[in-house]
């Protein structure tokens, strides 16, 4: 069985950091390309960020270019998301994916920017 279990979410001010993590079992994580998409209150869901299998190639969403960084720990399986000079638009339920078989989720952790 997949899971997706994502932490790190939380209450920061307009300028600060946070990194996710998504631990993740089940599957053979290093030989799947991993993504982290969010749901702003209200909103529809929004791709934020992939990682190829070997880790070699990142994409991410214009609006989160060169604030963002995406990672991935084979040893750990842990899948994260560092995100600094965070806005109050980066406000939302952040939730990793994978397509392994089928889509699959995690419960998603919140992420409050708000001073």
């Amino acid at each position: 069985e997949v899971q997706l279990v994502e932490s790190g979410g939380g209450l920061v001010q307009p300028g600060g950091s946070l990194r996710l993590s998504c631990a993740a079992s089940g599957f053979n994580f290093s030989s799947y390309t991993m993504s982290w998409v969010r749901q702003a209150p209200g909103k529809g869901l929004e791709w934020v960020s992939s990682i190829n299998s070997g880790g070699g190639t990142t994409i991410y969403v214009d609006s989160v270019k060169g604030r963002f960084t995406i990672s991935g720990d084979n040893a750990k399986n842990t899948l994260y998301l560092q995100m600094n000079s965070l806005k109050p638009e980066d406000t939302a339920v952040y939730y990793c994916a994978t397509l392994y078989l089928t889509w699959n989720w995690g419960q998603g952790t919140h992420v409050t920017v708000s001073s």
